[in-house]
């Protein structure tokens, strides 16, 4: 496991539904809670794995805004402890205190529990905060007994964010070396949490990756390539970017001048870009679903999923935009299967009728 655990701290919110108070149960301190046990780097490792995967995120940094009257900074309580002038376990308290005053604050129901775990990965070095929410499961015994218990939901973590310590320390009047997930059906990450960390929204990956996709569409075109090289671009791009997904690694422009270069073309893609002013960084932590799109078409209403590969448009695929309708030659085996049985059981309710 490439993994290591420097620190890690467990703290449990809840509210006392007679009151709504938020009370604050704090984990034990142990040192050597990081070493207790394989189970406790599992936890993490299946924690970092879920963070990375989750699609939707937002980059920022921390406000340069001081706090309101004597309210503790989550910044300044970080340094205290990278600067060794208190404990990761005091610094963790701290911590789960000022979240439990923007709970309270904002009078919310988001609770659970609070994890906070300094570690490296891949030669970074990242301090994840998380909220984790509880869920209740159900076990039968060898009796047929029901019992119920809880277990920390990290799948539907929502509420979380990892600061790469190295970033921010070498840059750090940059926008992007905080990461959080951006929130639930739409919404944007809770303000509570924001406000928690001090952090302010920054670099829009979102933008950045639509920006890129463009520059490679305005890439083959000037280039002329044709419909099959065209594809082939847009797929090695796609290829690319899954790959420094996997890695949690920035695509890099650079990098992509490399992988789709041009035959016989004047320019690279790297130098296309800077000829052509586009609004991207050099590198930047990119959104997949945004790449994906770049060699299929999809989308879903009124009961309809449908998504085919872009280079089958025109041909196994034609629109007719006069009577709004779409025609499908090549059914694929699996979908034709299931719509002749369809055709053979309505017939058969015919006959019936």
């Amino acid at each position: 496991m490439s993994l290591i655990i420097q620190n890690i701290a467990l703290h449990f919110l809840t509210k006392k539904e007679e009151t709504s108070e938020v009370v604050l149960r704090l984990g034990p301190e142990n040192s050597d809670f990081a070493e207790e046990s394989t189970k406790t780097a599992n936890f993490v490792d299946g924690l970092h794995a879920i963070y990375n995967a989750k699609g939707s995120k937002a980059y920022g940094s921390f406000s340069s805004m001081p706090s309101e009257g004597d309210a503790a900074r989550f910044i300044d309580l970080m340094e205290s402890y990278l600067t060794e002038q208190q404990n990761f376990y005091d610094f963790s308290v701290q911590a789960a205190n000022v979240l439990k005053n923007e709970i309270e604050k904002y009078d919310l129901d988001e609770t659970g529990y609070l994890v906070l775990c300094h570690y490296e990965y891949m030669g970074g070095r990242y301090l994840l905060v998380a909220v984790i929410p509880v869920s209740e499961h159900y076990s039968v015994d060898g009796e047929l007994n029901i019992s119920a218990a809880q277990h920390l939901d990290t799948n539907k973590i929502q509420l979380a964010a990892r600061i790469d310590l190295f970033d921010y320390k070498d840059n750090a009047q940059g926008n992007r070396y905080i990461s959080f997930i951006k929130g639930r059906a739409g919404r944007k990450v809770s303000d509570f949490f924001l406000d928690f960390l001090g952090c302010e929204e920054g670099l829009n990956a979102k933008e950045q990756t639509q920006t890129l996709v463009q520059a490679v569409e305005d890439y083959v075109a000037v280039n002329q390539l044709d419909a099959s090289e065209k594809q082939k671009t847009r797929k090695d791009l796609l290829n690319y970017c899954k790959e420094q997904k996997a890695s949690s690694q920035d695509v890099s422009i650079q990098e992509i001048g490399k992988v789709i270069e041009s035959a016989g073309s004047e320019q690279d893609f790297y130098q296309f870009c800077q000829t052509q002013s586009y609004p991207i960084e050099e590198s930047f932590p990119h959104e997949q679903a945004v790449v994906n799109k770049i060699t299929k078409y999809s989308g879903y209403g009124n009961g309809i999923s449908l998504s085919f590969e872009r280079s089958h448009f025109g041909q196994d695929v034609v629109y007719n935009p006069h009577n709004d309708s779409l025609t499908i030659y090549k059914v694929p085996p699996n979908l034709k299967e299931q719509l002749m049985a369809l055709l053979e059981s309505n017939a058969n309710d015919d006959i019936i009728e």
